[in-house]
């Protein structure tokens, strides 16, 4: 398979079963583009982890560090993250632990965002003054998906307002991209007064959001499926399709790489390890969809 997908030679891929994702990828090109379609996180998965020795930042860094914040605001999501984050990526913690932890700490970065009176207005300019980059070679996804009419999926627990920005600001925010996000809510004055919901965290990317949003039923046909996340919680994201014949899970392991490469290994079919690129995606797109 390396001689059609040359990518996966590269060094930041492995593979715990190669016989396995061999006969995955197949199968995804015997039954053809127009069953496939791709469900993606966002932040550190479309988006990059990393630049230049720097992090980069995710959807709400974007939002908690830009200048509509007030110094005392910047200062508590600070701490929330301080807090949070490492209860959230402890492989020593379950789910079941971490959930509840994990809408707490959604729901006051929500609030404390809300007392900030963001103005809708100002979204563009944040997001054009930020650090945020999507990972080399999105061009060439975005673009390979659009032109065969493959739907692409994004499954956020970020920001969707920013990210949304994000893609429009790449050019790449074509018709076939469907977002499902946590989105603000803004009055007539164009004020930030809530987010809808349901609330979107790490840990609950699944059927449960997306009952009634009667996406994952128009795309009944689509039961070939490349999923891509980064996080334990970017597995459960296809959980909603009616009937999956084929999934090949990517994971990007952009952090703590050594500590929880076992995990990863286990969980994706493919791990990407600290690999800022798109490539291997692209590579395993262009094997599915060449003629």
């Amino acid at each position: 398979l390396c001689l059609q997908v040359p990518e996966l030679e590269k060094a930041t891929v492995r593979i715990r079963q190669p016989e396995r994702v061999r006969g995955i990828i197949r199968s995804l090109r015997e039954q053809g583009m127009a069953k496939l379609q791709v469900i993606s996180d966002f932040d550190m998965t479309l988006s990059r982890f990393g630049c230049n020795g720097r992090r980069c930042p995710t959807s709400h860094n974007i939002l908690d560090t830009s200048r509509v914040i007030s110094e005392d605001g910047k200062k508590k999501l600070k701490d929330l993250l301080h807090y949070y984050y490492p209860i959230e990526i402890d492989p020593n913690r379950t789910l079941e632990e971490k959930r509840p932890l994990m809408v707490e700490w959604w729901t006051k970065a929500h609030e404390l965002l809300v007392q900030q009176k963001i103005h809708k207005d100002d979204i563009a300019q944040i997001v054009r003054e930020s650090e945020a980059m999507l990972r080399d070679g999105f061009k060439e996804f975005f673009d390979q998906l659009h032109k065969n009419n493959i739907p692409l999926f994004i499954f956020s627990a970020g920001v969707g307002d920013i990210l949304e920005e994000i893609i429009r600001q790449a050019n790449v925010f074509y018709s076939n991209v469907n977002v499902v996000s946590n989105y603000m809510d803004f009055n007539d004055d164009g004020v930030l007064t809530h987010f809808k919901g349901p609330l979107i965290h790490t840990y609950n990317k699944n059927n449960s959001v997306l009952q009634g949003t009667g996406y994952f039923q128009q795309l009944s046909t689509r039961t070939s499926i490349i999923l891509l996340g980064d996080s334990m919680g970017d597995l459960t994201m296809a959980d909603g399709v009616p009937s999956v014949e084929n999934i090949l899970k990517i994971g990007f392991l952009n952090d703590k790489v050594e500590e929880r490469r076992g995990k990863y290994l286990e969980s994706y079919d493919i791990v990407l390890e600290s690999d800022e690129t798109l490539d291997v995606v692209n590579g395993i797109l262009r094997y599915i969809l060449t003629e």
